[in-house]
């Protein structure tokens, strides 16, 4: 790969990520409770967790945004956002083979490790390319 494409390449992974985020939050938040049993999630009644999960999501879909609008200001954004991904990794692998087994808790799991490891990767190659740019 040619080392001026990983700015353009980690662009688009954050856009996509915000696309990602943005859309899972706003499902969150309007997804009716009959729909919820399809995902796994059986005799849940309350709204304000799946509503806090959507503003969430939504939230990190505004990090992630910011830092693919300005990659050379973002290190913080881009090194808080890995460490986000990690930790919603662990927490979801945890919560799904220790408390409760939703299958969509632990393919999102899957999704946020999956988001965590393609993000570092690409951003340790971008910022590489910059180091020797200067």
């Amino acid at each position: 790969m040619q080392k001026e494409s990983y700015p353009r390449i980690l662009s688009l992974l954050l856009w996509l990520f915000t696309v990602h985020s943005a859309m899972v939050g706003i499902a969150l938040i309007l997804i009716p409770f009959q729909l919820l049993e399809f995902f796994g999630y059986f005799g849940y009644s309350g709204i304000f967790f799946k509503i806090q999960g959507g503003v969430f999501h939504v939230v990190m879909a505004v990090a992630y945004g910011l830092a693919a609008i300005n990659l050379e200001r973002a290190h913080f954004v881009i090194v808080f956002i890995i460490a986000a991904k990690s930790m919603a990794t662990l927490f979801l692998l945890t919560y799904y083979f220790w408390i409760e087994p939703i299958w969509t808790v632990f393919f999102s799991a899957l999704g946020d490790g999956a988001m965590a490891a393609v993000l570092y990767l690409i951003y340790n190659k971008y910022r590489k390319l910059i180091i020797h740019t200067y």
